[in-house]
């Protein structure tokens, strides 16, 4: 199996979601740099508000750059361009949130997610990220919890930190 790519999705879906956040959703050439990707062509880039992503960029790339943007405070989000920086806990919660946030995406889903992000090489503890998120995920959910991030059933509140 392959993961699944931004062009596959259908770019529409991304920017939908992205939207309720008050993110855009900026797509590239295919074949060109993407500005503001930390890890290099094909993963999106972040640069202040704007997630920037190609055809070929996955979209557990794509959405996991937005958790960044979603998760950090507006001091570093103001400045932010490539490197989202942010701690242990931060990043936790960030791959946390992306698999919520799959579920909210038409054409795309939570298991999904959970199989790109083993695809890509994303480790945990326990071994997946399935079951990292049902036996390990805790401080995370609490983290989100924490910043209103999300409710008691897991429901984003659809704001940035």
């Amino acid at each position: 199996m392959s993961v699944l790519t931004c062009q596959q999705l259908g770019y529409s879906h991304l920017q939908q979601l992205l939207e309720r956040f008050g993110l855009s959703l900026t797509v590239v050439a295919d074949n060109t740099p993407i500005p503001g990707s930390w890890f290099g062509e094909p993963e999106a880039g972040v640069i202040k508000t704007e997630v920037l992503v190609r055809g070929d960029t996955p979209v557990h790339s794509a959405l996991h750059e937005a958790c960044h943007v979603i998760c950090m405070d507006a001091e570093r989000r103001a400045v932010l361009h490539t490197d989202a920086g942010g701690d242990y806990d931060e990043e936790n919660a960030v791959c946390y949130l992306q698999l919520l946030l799959a579920d909210h995406i038409t054409g795309l889903d939570r298991t999904r997610m959970m199989q790109d992000m083993d695809e890509w090489g994303y480790s945990f503890r326990l071994g997946s990220t399935r079951a990292w998120f049902e036996a390990d995920a805790e401080d995370a959910r609490d983290w989100l919890l924490h910043h209103k991030l999300i409710d008691s059933d897991l429901t984003p509140n659809w704001r940035l930190r």
